[in-house]
Parts: C-alpha cells; sequence; structure tokens
C-alpha cells in the first residue's frame, strides 16, 4: 500500500486550512495573520524584556519607519509595507544565518503564501519596485535598531550588519519597547484596519 504523501497544509484557528505549496488567498484571514505573527518572536526570542519581540510589532515599526522616511504615503503602500512578513505567520520568522545554511530552499513556498496574502487584500501578488524597496530600507532601519536595543550587538556589530543608524522619531523608536503577545495582535490589527478601510488597489508597475 502507498504511503500517503506528507501533509502540507496548516489549520488556522479560523478553521482555514492553507497549502503551503499552493496557497489560495481564500484561505487567508487577517486574524489569523496578526495571531500568528503576534506569537513568532523575532532575533529567535533572543531579546531583552519580559516579553519577546514579535513579528506583529516588527511589522508595525517597520511601517512606521517608511512612514518617517517618505511622508504622505498612500495607505496601499503602507498596507503593503505592513504586510511585508506576513507569511511568517506560516513559516516563522527564520533568522538570516539560518537562512544562509538554507540558501534558496525556503524562497519559494515564502513567496507564494505572501502573494496569496497580498492577493487577499487587494494588493499585487509582487510588490511593485519602488515599494519592495521602501520595505526593504525601512526593514534595515528597524533591524539596526532591534539589534543594537533588544537583541545586545554591540554598536560595532550593528553597524558592519545594518549599516549606520537612521535617525527616528520618538513615537517610532516607542515602538521598541516589546509589547505582550495580545496588545501586539490588537495593535496589528488595529492598523491594517485603518489602513484597508481606506486602501484603493496598487496597480502594477
Amino acid at each position: 500500500m502507498a504511503k500517503p504523501p506528507p501533509r502540507a497544509w496548516q489549520r488556522m484557528l479560523s478553521g482555514r486550512r492553507l497549502d503551503l505549496l499552493d496557497p489560495s488567498p481564500l484561505d487567508v484571514e487577517i486574524a489569523d495573520i496578526a495571531h500568528g505573527l503576534a506569537r513568532v518572536a523575532r532575533w529567535n526570542g533572543q531579546t531583552n524584556g519580559p516579553h519577546s519581540y514579535s513579528v506583529a510589532q516588527h511589522s508595525l515599526l517597520v511601517e512606521a519607519v517608511a512612514n518617517h522616511l517618505v511622508l504622505e504615503l498612500p495607505p496601499d503602500v503602507c498596507l503593503a509595507v505592513l504586510l511585508h512578513d506576513a507569511a511568517e505567520y506560516v513559516i516563522g520568522d527564520i533568522i538570516s544565518p539560518f537562512k544562509a545554511v538554507l540558501g534558496d530552499a525556503y524562497k519559494g513556498v515564502e513567496k507564494r503564501i505572501l502573494g496569496a496574502v497580498m492577493l487577499r487584500f487587494g494588493l499585487p501578488a509582487t510588490m511593485r519596485r519602488d515599494v519592495a524597496r521602501l520595505a526593504k530600507d525601512a526593514d534595515i532601519i528597524a533591524a539596526h535598531y532591534e539589534a543594537r536595543l533588544l537583541a545586545g550587538f554591540s554598536p560595532e556589530e550593528t553597524v558592519r550588519f545594518f549599516g549606520k543608524p537612521v535617525a527616528l522619531p520618538k513615537p517610532v523608536l516607542a515602538l521598541l519597547e516589546p509589547w505582550p503577545t495580545e496588545t501586539a495582535e490588537q495593535r496589528f490589527l488595529a492598523r491594517f484596519e485603518a489602513l484597508a478601510s481606506k486602501a484603493e488597489p496598487l496597480p502594477q508597475r
């Protein structure tokens, strides 16, 4: 008797089953994303404080940094930046050293899941180049502050791996204080809903 193929789907608390090999936007729910990202720890949990620094909170920080870098960003762009790590609600936050070990094996799965998320919320499956560049720039700036203030990197290491710091206003820096899981989930969901209510589909470019 032939052995059945291994399970390649993840059951969500909403009841949805997301196929990792062929994810459908119809199986993506923002409540599942917010719940999952609030429980995924950045830096493999190796951060200071009584609470882990979640990917949900990191996503809010990156979106806030993007808004600092470029004033008056359209809600659609803010939404795409907020969701830049949304695939991690399924695959977790793979730290950079482990990505180097894995090579490109995980990238196809991550890309398909993120594409399904983006389509679910009216955005292009693949980010426009300018939006992707902005998200990447903001992500590196956020990582610089997280590494230095939360993850124990020395000033020299932080600059070596994440570049020189970019000055950020106090309201943005306040997002580096780790929150309880429930707070991270609620604030991520609230920011998503505020942006989604104003967003119009981004044109392909």
